[in-house]
């Protein structure tokens, strides 16, 4: 095992890298903008990141990689991403070729939930349920420290199952379906949301803001979003029984979603106690970059 691990986020807007030591203490991290739509460049902006890490730190890395989707058990090549430029590619096999060495490939929401599980929020639980709360919406999970990726490489991907409960419209996804978890739980799907029912368009940490200032409207969008939330983690809860579920993504700065939340979904678990737990991340940002660097561990 090398004393150095390099972990790389790919994601939709940025490209990050960090170093971790053998102690899992971070060293370097650095980010690039993401060549949107542009494969070819997005291979060259990862190398050029593990190259000129490497050349600062003077060793070189075991390397680990988040992306937005799966490898397909089948043909190797990118699936379900959402950074659409990736699907049907052979983003891994590529990578080793080009870095010349073995590249460790995994779900950026499986990376996150191993990072919280390994040393953040939930390093204290035998089964973690990370979730990604953002521009879209990722599952991961981690049973005894390990990552379950799952016969068909999905694991965990709770965003693409259709929202419990009934609902007055169903929006379309870019996966194709309607209804999708991601549709009403995405950062953007909370904005729509708002405006849809007579708001302003805003930003959801401005959402949350005018809501604790007393704007009904607010209010009532955050009401909408929490029971919504609740209803598809309990899902969840029935099927995994995680310890504890970790949010990550911009939407876990709502600070209120830890009250709320899990005195709502109690109504649709199928138990007469709960011990499960919705955490905040510890490593907040970075825990998807550490959890790709902790793909070596």
């Amino acid at each position: 095992m090398a004393d150095l691990r390099l972990g790389v986020d790919l994601g939709g807007t940025k490209i990050e890298i960090a170093a971790l030591a053998a102690d899992g203490a971070e060293i370097l991290r650095r980010r690039v903008p993401t060549p949107r739509g542009d494969y070819a460049g997005t291979l060259a902006a990862i190398a050029g990141l593990v190259e000129q890490a490497e050349s600062d730190l003077g060793q070189r890395g075991s390397l680990g990689i988040g992306i937005p989707g799966a490898e397909s058990r089948v043909s190797g090549l990118v699936k379900n991403a959402n950074s659409t430029w990736l699907i049907g590619r052979p983003l891994r096999n590529d990578l080793q070729e080009l870095l010349r060495r073995e590249v460790r490939l995994a779900n950026d929401a499986n990376c996150f939930a191993l990072s919280e599980a390994t040393d953040g929020a939930g390093a204290d639980c035998e089964v973690v349920f990370g979730v990604i709360l953002g521009t879209g919406v990722g599952g991961g999970i981690v049973a005894h420290g390990r990552v379950l990726a799952g016969a068909n490489a999905i694991a965990g991907e709770w965003g693409h199952n259709r929202l419990p409960g009934d609902e007055a419209e169903w929006p379309a996804c870019y996966c194709g379906r309607k209804g999708c978890v991601e549709t009403f739980l995405s950062g953007p799907a909370m904005c729509r949301d708002h405006v849809q029912f007579g708001g302003l368009s805003m930003h959801p940490a401005e959402i949350a803001a005018q809501a604790a200032a007393g704007n009904a409207a607010c209010a009532a969008t955050l009401r909408r979003y929490e029971a919504r939330l609740a209803r598809a983690l309990a899902a969840v809860i029935n099927i995994l029984d995680p310890d504890a579920i970790v949010l990550g993504g911009g939407l876990s700065k709502l600070d209120r979603l830890y009250a709320s939340v899990p005195k709502l979904w109690t109504a649709d678990v199928f138990s007469d106690s709960l011990a499960s737990r919705l955490l905040k991340s510890r490593h907040g940002d970075a825990s998807g970059v550490r959890g790709a660097a902790w793909l070596w561990d």
